[in-house]
């Protein structure tokens, strides 16, 4: 199958676009800072720029697992990736914001348990980072928010001066984020399809990916963006500033380590530690239910798809 194999991950990566978008300007836009045709644009501007300049380390990751997993063919490639794309899509239309991250690792697994090579060892890393990702943001976001509270606001006494601060803030700490998500999660998109597997060198792998997830971003974001910014918490500028932030830094260390992370499971994360110094009044629990309900809903679920397509089409070829 070759290069049409990379179709499927095309579709993945306007998923996570689509998905993964309200990360960067979602509290922004939600308290009218930043309007949200503004907002997609720079996003998918340093999305792509993130992940030419950060992808490679997660893209071989990525590659290498699926590898040693028995997705050693392009055309088991596809299916893995159809799955996980099918996953964030129907996530996406349901405006939960889910881990990619998760949805590949799970379709990964689904795929390579018909051929009895799910590398669970190698996968450990994966596991731990999903979980710690969440509770990272909150202890950071925790501790920013008492920080900024204690010492920037009682510094600042002039009210245009601080609103100033407080829009710039949200436009670089929306940009970081879209570098980082773009540096983080094109792995997510074509990292299957790099190493051994040889279907695309790492530069075509990180530039490919960055582009469809910027079209993602461009084109269906908007429900998302409303759930993570409206939804979970009740934002002051304040508080949507430190979350957007916090999920920044959470992914771009994971960038550089090389493990793809949910940026949703880190602002999620962010916004929790955030309305626990606020009080426990003002976070949604029904929204997080739903989206601590997909978190474990996804790698499930693109594990069964990923394989019932491996039985019917990889199989039975």
């Amino acid at each position: 199958m070759g290069l049409p194999s990379v179709l499927a991950g095309a579709v993945l990566g306007w998923a996570l676009g689509s998905n993964g978008a309200s990360n960067c300007f979602a509290a922004a836009v939600s308290t009218r800072i930043v309007k949200y045709r503004t907002a997609v644009i720079l996003t998918a501007i340093f999305v792509i720029i993130g992940a030419y300049a950060e992808g490679a380390k997660g893209i071989f990751k990525i590659g290498d697992y699926a590898y040693s997993s028995g997705i050693d063919t392009s055309t088991k490639a596809f299916f893995v990736m159809l799955a996980a794309a099918l996953t964030v899509t129907l996530m996406t239309v349901l405006h939960l914001p889910v881990s990619t991250s998760q949805a590949v690792i799970g379709a990964i697994i689904g795929g390579a348990l018909l051929g009895g090579k799910p590398d669970f060892t190698e996968g450990i890393k994966f596991f731990i980072a999903w979980f710690a990702t969440p509770f990272g943001a909150i202890a950071i976001s925790f501790v920013l928010y008492k920080i900024f509270e204690k010492y920037v606001e009682k510094s600042i006494s002039n009210y245009e001066i601080y609103d100033r601060v407080i829009i710039i803030g949200y436009y670089i700490s929306g940009i970081f984020a879209a570098y980082s998500l773009g540096g983080n999660n094109v792995a997510n998109v074509t990292g299957i399809y790099v190493g051994k597997l040889d279907i695309l060198s790492v530069k075509a792998a990180v530039i490919i990916g960055g582009i469809t997830i910027a079209t993602g971003v461009l084109t269906y974001s908007k429900g998302v963006m409303k759930t993570v910014g409206e939804s979970l918490v009740t934002l002051s500028p304040v508080s949507g500033l430190i979350s957007v932030f916090t999920s920044a830094i959470v992914v771009f260390i994971y960038a550089k380590i090389g493990i793809p992370v949910s940026a949703s499971q880190a602002i999620v994360g962010a916004v929790i530690g955030i309305g626990l110094v606020k009080g426990v009044n003002t976070i949604s629990f029904k929204t997080i239910r739903n989206i601590v309900f997909a978190w474990f809903g996804t790698p499930t679920i693109a594990g069964i798809i990923s394989l019932f397509l491996f039985k019917i089409f990889v199989l039975n070829s």
